[in-house]
């Protein structure tokens, strides 16, 4: 093992990012019929309805969820985002859209009371937080008492007052 290990040297990006560096690569294989084309994402709800995207569909999605973050919420490289949402494919889109844009993900489940979400929002200093319309209103309890967060992103065919539509910018 010592002597793989010594001899093993990885060939390593200085500045690797997933989402540009495998997933818009193996769209440009498919393109060049170097891999077969298979969905990046195939998700199917109780109902038995499905979203399925190859990763073409993905990387186009995601870059568009990018800009969202960094657009209409001037999110920057290094800041937080936490994300409360079910498994939904919005779920998905926006982990590859921060992994895009170099934010940092704080993924939470929908079962927070609003004293966790206060207590990781003011630790984590998250500047942007997203959910649905099943925890927005435990957001907006303890909203105001999170300095650095500038931006609620709602996930919804609806709206509320103070929340960006990110199906609507999307």
């Amino acid at each position: 093992y010592e002597a793989i290990k010594q001899q093993h040297r990885p060939e390593v990006p200085e500045y690797f990012n997933f989402a540009r560096d495998v997933l818009d690569k193996w769209t440009e294989m498919e393109k060049e019929g170097k891999r077969s084309k298979t969905p990046a994402l195939w998700w199917v709800d109780g109902a038995g309805g499905e979203v399925k995207w190859g990763f073409e569909e993905l990387g186009v999605l995601s870059r568009k969820a990018a800009n969202v973050l960094s657009d209409a919420c001037g999110l920057q490289q290094g800041d937080r985002v936490m994300v409360i949402l079910p498994r939904i494919p919005e779920w998905w889109l926006l982990n590859v859209a921060c992994l895009r844009t170099g934010s940092v993900l704080i993924p939470g489940t929908q079962q927070l009371t609003a004293q966790d979400i206060l207590h990781r929002l003011q630790k984590s200093k998250a500047k942007c937080v997203i959910t649905d319309d099943s925890v927005a209103p435990a957001v907006e309890a303890v909203g105001a008492e999170c300095q650095s967060l500038k931006f609620k992103l709602l996930v919804s065919e609806g709206h509320r007052e103070g929340w960006i539509n990110f199906r609507d910018l999307l």
